[in-house]
């Protein structure tokens, strides 16, 4: 949802003030102001299983940091996203920025989860600024339809290299080794 009719700065979005009482998360997409609306039960489950198992495996080969949303990820002066979650290579951890404490740069990895208010977004104009940009991996999860869509950076432009149904084993260009099956994902996405 559209806030504002003027494009408006990073600089300036983050000098904004919102109401406490408003439990709605903002993103920058091309200069405007982004109302997004809190996650669903379904959608942190899944997130929650996803960042668990690229945590541990992160962890166990020290290859880099899995954050998420909600944090700022700044790809330019019209564009600071939360991405549901994402990855960042030990050698790249020069786009975490230490002063504002927020990420400046593309981050390797980036996984958004569908909902109704994010997908338009998450299949439009994020995800062509994320390929803009040069995230290298862009997953896009649907709960619902219990699918993940894996693309690839190949000659600056996003490939669909998987589409996994229900079922099947996701491997990462980007995390090599890893390797995560869906079934068990959304089998294990739920309140125990």
């Amino acid at each position: 949802m559209k806030i504002l009719e003027d494009k408006i700065t990073y600089q300036a979005f983050r000098e904004m003030e919102f109401d406490d009482s408003d439990d709605a998360w903002y993103e920058l997409i091309n200069g405007e102001l982004v109302r997004k609306q809190s996650p669903t039960l379904d959608h942190q489950l899944v997130s929650r299983e996803i960042a668990f198992l690229l945590t541990s495996f992160t962890k166990k080969t020290r290859c880099g940091q899995v954050l998420n949303a909600p944090m700022d990820v700044v790809l330019d002066d019209n564009n600071a996203y939360h991405p549901d979650i994402f990855f960042v290579k030990k050698e790249r951890y020069f786009i975490f920025d230490e002063k504002e404490k927020v990420v400046i740069g593309a981050p390797d990895l980036v996984i958004e989860i569908l909902s109704k208010s994010t997908a338009a977004d998450d299949k439009g104009d994020k995800r062509d600024n994320y390929e803009k940009f040069g995230v290298r991996e862009y997953w896009l999860v649907d709960p619902i339809r219990k699918s993940i869509e894996v693309y690839a950076l190949v000659n600056e432009r996003f490939k669909l290299i998987a589409y996994l149904e229900e079922n099947g084993v996701l491997k990462s260009s980007v995390l090599e080794g890893f390797e995560m099956e869906i079934e068990q994902v959304f089998a294990e996405a739920k309140i125990n």
